[in-house]
């Protein structure tokens, strides 16, 4: 097997997922977050970069790690206690760790709601739900009563998901943006959709969804963002002949 060098890996990445084009959140800090010492044998998934699944990676003899939410989204000075701790495992297990937030959401082929999407066998996706200047999610023109739907998000995701019955039974216009797009109602419902799928909201939005005449499935956060990263850790394995896992570890949230 040829030797592959973190440095290939990262510049495949970088391009596929047009990262240094991507505006994002600060906190996102995509592309490489923590380096190794320069190959990579092994790779692994997961939702979340934490202490929790760093030990899950090494204990799967994974030396990248690929995550959706990064190490950085909170502060994460002075490199004390658990800090400390995550640095040192990091480092004295060469593992690396590769993070991509909206460049992976929004990708047609490998993104968390292109994959969604076509999970929930919804067809010709649009784009639609613009953030940091760019469209996210999809959208699509499909009739399925609200039951059929819930149904279909349960089986993709695993988890039967909240409902937020604010419009009609039959939804013909389904949104899609997966994690924390509940308190953007009012964009999804300017974007043309009768039925908004994401992964979590407020409470308040349950009154807002009746008076926007917009149903809304929650489908939990960590559930619908699992699709990216199997997606990308999957390419990879592929062009790159390495092997690869998921590291499950559900927030339920």
């Amino acid at each position: 097997m040829p030797k592959v060098t973190l440095a290939q890996l990262v510049q495949h990445c970088d391009q596929l997922l047009r990262t240094p084009e991507i505006g994002d959140y600060d906190g996102a800090v995509n592309g490489l977050q923590v380096e190794n010492s320069g190959a990579v044998t092994r790779l692994a998934a997961a939702v979340d970069a934490s202490l929790a699944t760093v030990n899950l990676a090494i204990a799967a003899k994974a030396d990248l790690l690929i995550v959706h939410h990064g190490l950085f989204w909170s502060p994460l000075q002075p490199w004390t206690g658990k800090n400390h701790e995550l640095l040192r495992r990091l480092l004295e297990n060469n593992l690396a760790v590769y993070s991509s937030h909206l460049p992976l959401d929004l990708h047609p082929r490998l993104g968390n709601n292109a994959r969604l999407g076509a999970a929930l066998g919804l067809k010709k996706l649009q784009p639609f739900f613009t953030s940091h200047g760019q469209p996210i999610g999809f959208k699509a023109r499909q009739r399925l009563t609200r039951a059929q739907l819930a149904e279909r998000l349960a089986r993709a995701t695993g988890t039967p998901p909240k409902l937020l019955p604010g419009g009609n039974e039959i939804c013909e216009c389904i949104g899609v943006v997966t994690g924390g797009a509940g308190g953007e109602l009012k964009l999804a419902a300017a974007g043309g959709v009768d039925t908004f799928i994401t992964g979590e909201g407020p409470h308040w939005t349950y009154a807002l969804a009746e008076e926007l005449g917009l149903n809304v499935f929650y489908g939990g956060h960590y559930a619908t963002e699992t699709f990216g990263v199997k997606a990308l850790a999957a390419e990879l394995s592929k062009k790159f002949r390495l092997p690869w896992q998921f590291l499950d570890y559900p927030t339920g949230l």
